[in-house]
């Protein structure tokens, strides 16, 4: 029977070690990445379902700023002010100067 030496049992007993660690570590980065890809997952859908009701928020804002501007009604201004929405009124033959700034 042969026994191994005191240097190779070492040796041996610190690769099967760090092994362990990297198995480990590698656990922890996998459920991370899991979780990380969820969210991704659930901000890309939301972004998917919000793209079709751009043309809709379009045409509200649109509808809203022409109510405001015919009824010069300053709660509708402020209201679309407050969502970064601005406006002035033009003559009927102007073209439309609805637009919208960052935020």
């Amino acid at each position: 029977m042969h026994m191994l030496k005191k240097t190779q049992f070492l040796i041996l007993t610190t690769i099967a070690f760090l092994s362990l660690i990297l198995v480990v570590v590698n656990t922890i980065l996998f459920s991370q990445n899991r979780v990380a890809q969820a969210a991704v997952a659930t901000r890309q859908q939301f972004i998917q379902q919000s793209v079709p009701l751009e043309n809709l928020y379009q045409q509200m804002a649109k509808a809203l700023a022409e109510l405001s501007s015919k009824n010069n009604d300053e709660q509708i201004k402020a209201l679309l002010n407050a969502q970064g929405i601005s406006f002035s009124s033009t003559p009927p033959n102007a073209p439309d100067t609805l637009h919208e700034t960052a935020k």
